[in-house]
């Protein structure tokens, strides 16, 4: 999520309390799967530039397995493999005229349990003026679409007939896109061009509500994700920018390139999100099976390094702890605005990481890093309502911090609590919306900091042996859905019986 970097660094010496080797050595096998001002700087091996892939240098104790018994045969039905919607995009893109041409087909699968008689598609780039031209729409025989309504970031799609549960339905929009010029995820500066929420796309279906769309907030993110196949295809109109230097594509995955185009697949995805620039530098390392890409500009090695070496050891730790990570590739792109931002298999991390970092993890690369890195579970595996309901996903993410810290850096432990929550003094309540606060320090200090102080609460309260097999239940079971704070906490019931009462009352206004 949009996260700008903490403008103070304290340190405490008070002992450190928490060490996830307990944990993990708590947990039982069904859970076990796959500067700062007055202290003295910590000594910080960055390794060389990677220029091929390599397994990355990961500091963190070893996790051990827990040996179990070997079952009986038994024989497990395969089943059945799980449909969802379906998105080609084809996209030609001019980087020196930021000008951006694209037919997308999408395949939309009716799993709301209705029959539908109009389909709504979110076009988040139409709420910038002159920035998104619809040129025509078709249904899959060809025959134009003429009595559609394109609305803000509305576009209202009336049926021919009714659509059907488990049918599905295909049509393709052609359109245009001038991308604005704005430091943001959708946007392009002097560096590199952005493109987030480029496409148009069908927001989730709450039965019983309705299109799950909400307007945009101040601070925050206001869009939703259903899980989506995606096929992406990607033509430069050149394959250098007007000075000759040659552009290079970062995305939610890897490219198979013809010579031609750049073909990408990704699937289950919340989306797909890609960015160019002619002053990437590209390095790579492994974690596991799954390569780790970094994209950075040319102007401070040092944290280029850090970035990648820090992805990478926040990759082994959030899979040992909650399962494995889905893609075969996580990239990791210095975007050139004050925040970073996740998306499926792809995040950014602020340039303002990159300039201000010193050596050493105390500091927002490497926090901002792990927080990101999270949210490939807690937003990527499991969403949420992002509007009305942050706290599902940003304060489980900010609280994963810790035990990042816990893992990899166990002395600085303290550091993370005195740096990130104590220092601004966080007030209230962690379930408030994107629309409440009005300001990003409020919102920030309610949802994410309180939001963080509320699962260590819980933690305390319920011991790690339990805490854990809460956090990677809700992993498993509400993958590839959309949740609520009603879902979470009829989970945590069942898990325990421990009166929270106290705790909701403290930290939450609607429980």
């Amino acid at each position: 999520m949009k996260f700008l970097a903490n403008s103070a660094i304290l340190v405490s010496n008070k002992k450190c309390k928490f060490s996830l080797l307990s944990i993990i050595l708590l947990l039982s096998p069904l859970f076990i799967s796959s500067c700062s001002p007055g202290v003295d700087p910590i000594e910080e091996q960055i390794p060389d530039p990677v220029e091929q892939t390599t397994d990355i240098d990961i500091q963190q104790t070893p996790l051990p397995q827990t040996p179990t018994a070997t079952p009986a045969p038994t024989f497990t039905p395969t089943p059945e493999p799980e449909r969802f919607s379906q998105y080609l995009l084809n996209a030609i893109f001019d980087y020196d005229n930021r000008h951006l041409v694209v037919d997308e087909t999408i395949t939309y699968l009716n799993k709301t349990g209705s029959n539908l008689s109009e389909l709504l598609l979110i076009v988040d780039a139409n709420r910038y003026a002159g920035v998104f031209h619809l040129k025509q729409m078709t249904w899959e025989d060809d025959h134009p679409v003429s009595n559609y309504t394109l609305d803000g970031m509305r576009l209202y799609l009336p049926l021919r007939q009714p659509l059907s549960p488990d049918e599905s339905i295909s049509f393709t929009l052609s359109y245009e896109i001038n991308l604005p010029q704005r430091r943001d995820t959708f946007g392009y500066t002097e560096r590199q061009a952005n493109l987030a929420d480029w496409y148009p796309y069908m927001p989730p279906y709450i039965p019983g509500e309705g299109w799950l769309v909400r307007e945009p907030g101040n601070i925050g993110e206001h869009l939703s994700y259903d899980i989506s196949g995606f096929e992406v295809s990607i033509k430069l109109v050149s394959p250098t920018n007007r000075e000759g230097l040659p552009l290079t594509i970062a995305a939610s995955s890897q490219a198979n390139f013809d010579g031609e185009r750049h073909h990408y697949r990704l699937e289950p995805a919340r989306n797909f999100v890609w960015s160019v620039s002619h002053l990437y530098q590209v390095q790579q390392t492994t974690v596991g099976d799954v390569m780790v890409i970094g994209y950075a500009f040319p102007f401070h090695q040092d944290a280029e390094d850090t970035a990648l070496r820090e992805t990478a050891n926040a990759l082994k730790v959030f899979s040992e702890i909650f399962g494995p990570y889905p893609y075969d590739t996580l990239t990791v792109v210095e975007g050139d605005f004050l925040n970073g931002m996740e998306y499926s298999g792809m995040f950014y991390l602020s340039t303002a990481f990159y300039e201000h970092h010193t050596g050493n993890p105390m500091g927002n690369l490497t926090i901002i890093a792990a927080h990101e890195v999270s949210h490939q579970w807690f937003y990527g595996l499991v969403a949420n309502d992002q509007a009305l309901e942050p706290w599902l996903d940003e304060a489980i993410a900010t609280y994963n911090e810790i035990l990042f810290y816990e893992t990899v850096y166990p002395d600085l432990v303290n550091w993370w609590w005195d740096n990130r929550i104590y220092f601004h003094q966080p007030v209230g309540w962690v379930d408030s919306t994107i629309y409440e606060t009005g300001a990003f320090h409020p919102f920030r200090d309610a949802v994410y900091l309180r939001g963080a102080m509320f699962f260590q609460d819980l933690r305390d309260m319920l011991g790690d042996e339990a805490f854990f097999a809460i956090l990677r239940d809700y992993i498993d079971r509400y993958t590839n859905r959309l949740v609520t704070a009603d879902d979470f906490f009829n989970l945590l019931a069942e898990h325990t019986s421990a009166d929270i009462s106290v705790l909701l009352t403290e930290y939450f206004r609607t429980r």
